[in-house]
């Protein structure tokens, strides 16, 4: 994202929902983080959250789940109606490059920071996890929000990926800078 003037962009992380978030339907926060007109957003985690770490940890039934698929398809393309476009980009790393990245975080001290525990017990879920982001990719890839998977294991490779899909994205909108308020031919400055 360091291509991007950071005017207009906003990236926004989703963490554990706070407690007046879950106060209300688990989408709420998400279109409240939504982007205005003429800004990109960049959500570090999402509502994918709703049908990932509930599923694999059994915080909500098999029945919330599955609604949820059709619910997030819902609000997506009522997003993309409203003039949102839509890129979603899973980052696929193998177990490996997964244990290769947290032994680094631990044996490299600037990398200590970035380490917690609960990465350990996560990993112990990582079949769980596959088969739930396999489902929610298959069950959420639509026409106005496909999924991109993007193999993520040389990061190099992975914003070279990203970036070509955000780059045709944008040249598809066929955007052009808006007229000035004023005929700026007519000003002089001395």
């Amino acid at each position: 994202m360091s291509g991007l003037n950071p005017v207009g962009c906003v990236v926004t992380s989703f963490k554990v929902p706070t407690p007046d978030e879950r106060q209300h339907d688990y989408l709420w926060r998400i279109h409240r983080a939504v982007p205005p007109k003429g800004v990109v957003g960049v959500f570090n985690r999402s509502h994918y959250e709703d049908v990932l770490v509930t599923r694999v940890h059994k915080l909500i039934q098999e029945k919330t789940w599955e609604r949820r698929y059709r619910e997030i398809n819902d609000f997506e393309r009522t997003l993309s109606q409203n003039g949102v476009e839509i890129l979603k980009f899973y980052l696929h790393i193998s177990k490996a490059e997964q244990a290769k990245r947290l032994r680094a975080r631990i044996e490299d001290k600037s990398k200590n920071w970035k380490f917690s525990e609960a990465d350990i017990a996560e990993r112990r879920l990582w079949s769980k996890y596959q088969a739930a982001y396999q489902d929610a990719i298959n069950e959420c890839t639509t026409s106005c929000a496909p999924w991109h998977i993007v193999p993520a294991n040389k990061k190099w490779a992975r914003d070279c990926v990203v970036a070509r899909a955000m780059a045709d994205r944008l040249e598809s909108l066929k955007l052009r800078y808006p007229k000035p308020v004023v005929d700026v031919s007519k000003i002089v400055i001395r």
